[in-house]
């Protein structure tokens, strides 16, 4: 008896070592382990990834399809076993980048703008833009509501106050101090994580330079120094060449006028003026900053007053401003309406400089010339200028110096339909606004004709026009808060605009 246990028990266990070596060879789930591959590379220059499981790649990286297990056909009454299946890859866990990640939210985006055109108009508790002020209205909301939603912005950190993280509160270029000191202590928009950022913002401001550098060949070494130093210690500049970055400035030169009376006060400006066009048989306006640096004026987003199209400005790229004159720091009762289009006896006003190629053409027709058409290079004393601007039924606006005058925005503000008179001039936030609707454009050569071409407008069109001057005022709006749908989130607007035009990934 006793022999014949020390025979079988071997046996038994030699059978039961084989079976288990069986079965670890086939998974539970009748697969066969296969070794994982490795993980695919992150990308150099982007932290924060998340991994997202399911896809495996093709040859084309950004582009990803699901794993289809594929089985195949068997007679009904045939058994199988899990050996006989061929065994299935491990599946990939696929890592997106931040890159990636803003890259899909701006085609969802885009793709949300597009399906806009068909659809309805959304409700909105503050305001729904309607009306033929607008290209599309309802392209325009679906825009601005993804804006909200998305849009995030970083602002370099490099740079030292006052040429940099500052700028003018006052005066013609107001705009400039504005933007930059509100987007610096933005909440929504802004985000201190470069990663998560769709635009980056150049904080730089020109007025602040040609105030301070006494040496003009300095500015163009400040510009480009500062450009090296951003794209030395940041890697987003050098990622898509600029085109993702934007500054803003009321003009983008220095006027050599203006900066030699600022270090020189004992001379006249009207002489130096005289002087510079001996010398150059023009006024020189002085370099432009942003083309010390190619890439810049190539690529980046330059929000300016001067939008000049002879001067390489670009509306594909580049976005128009308004420029505003603010003689004090209130910014509250700006806005006054004036009087209603009935009650204004004067047909079109004008008051200002006599200086630039297009203001003596109307000096020399229409300067104290007609009761109608009130021209002034100075005004009367104790006559008030805002208020002939509200008893105007249009407003004059010339260009000086440069195509972009504060004079459009002071007729809005005032319920005057601004009468624009210049040259390759790109009106503000015209990327939305539909300018013929709310104003007057007239070429230079019709100047002489300028009484005959308001008086044939009918009053009933004039009427529809001047309450569409009070409807667009919402966008001109400055407020020390910033408010939807004000002139701070139209500048951010626009430039959200050309950010969906560029694609880096």
């Amino acid at each position: 008896m006793k022999v014949v246990l020390f025979g079988v028990v071997p046996l038994i266990l030699l059978t039961a070592f084989a079976s288990l070596s069986l079965v670890l060879k086939v998974s539970v789930w009748g697969f066969t382990p296969s070794k994982t591959s490795p993980e695919p590379s992150r990308k150099e220059g982007f932290s924060n990834e998340t991994a997202i499981p399911t896809t495996t790649t093709t040859t084309n990286s950004s582009v990803s399809s699901p794993i289809v297990p594929r089985h195949r056909h068997r007679h009904p009454l045939q058994v199988t076993t899990a050996i006989d299946d061929p065994p299935l890859k491990h599946r990939r866990r696929r890592f997106w980048s931040d890159l990636e990640r803003l890259e899909g939210g701006l085609q969802r985006a885009r793709a949300a703008i597009q399906e806009a055109m068909n659809g309805s108009r959304l409700k909105d508790p503050d305001y729904s833009p309607d009306g033929p002020i607008y290209r599309n209205a309802k392209v325009f909301h679906r825009s601005y509501l993804e804006m909200e939603k998305q849009f995030k912005v970083f602002i370099y950190k490099e740079g030292e106050v006052p040429l940099f993280h500052d700028g003018p509160c006052r005066m013609i270029y107001t705009i400039e101090g504005q933007f930059i000191n509100k987007m610096e202590m933005d909440h929504k928009f802004r985000t201190h994580d470069p990663h998560h950022a769709h635009a980056f913002f150049l904080p730089y401001s020109v007025t602040r330079m040609r105030h301070f550098l006494p040496d003009l060949r300095s500015f163009g070494r400040i510009i480009s120094d500062y450009v090296d130093v951003v794209a030395g210690k940041h890697p987003h500049w050098n990622r898509s060449h600029g085109a993702d970055h934007f500054i803003l400035a009321c003009h983008d030169w220095v006027n050599l006028t203006l900066s030699f009376a600022h270090f020189h006060p004992s001379y006249n400006v009207d002489s130096i003026e005289r002087s510079l066009h001996e010398v150059y048989g023009m006024l020189y306006p002085g370099p432009y900053s942003s083309f010390y640096v190619p890439e810049l004026v190539r690529n980046s987003i330059r929000a300016l007053c001067n939008a000049n199209t002879s001067e390489r400005f670009d509306p594909k790229k580049d976005v128009s401003i308004p420029e505003i004159n603010l003689r004090s720091n209130k910014l509250s009762g700006l806005i006054n309406g004036g009087l209603s289009s009935s009650k204004r006896s004067i047909l079109a006003f004008f008051a200002g400089g006599n200086h630039g190629a297009i203001r003596p053409i109307l000096f020399e027709h229409w300067k104290r010339k007609d009761q109608d058409i009130q021209v002034f290079e100075y005004l009367p004393k104790g006559v008030s200028y805002n208020d002939l601007m509200r008893k105007s039924k249009y407003c004059l606006c010339p260009s000086g110096y440069e195509v972009a005058s504060p004079r459009v925005v002071e007729s809005l503000y005032n319920g005057c339909v601004p009468v624009l008179i210049s040259k390759d001039y790109v009106q503000p936030f015209s990327d939305v606004l539909n300018w013929k609707m709310f104003s007057v454009m007239v070429s230079i050569e019709e100047i002489p004709n300028l009484k005959e071409i308001l008086m044939r407008i009918p009053e009933r069109q004039y009427q529809r026009m001047q309450k569409r001057v009070v409807q667009v005022t919402r966008h001109f709006e400055l407020n020390s808060t910033p408010k939807r749908f004000d002139i701070f989130h139209m500048i951010l607007h626009s430039s959200w605009l050309r950010r969906l035009n560029v694609r880096i990934w």
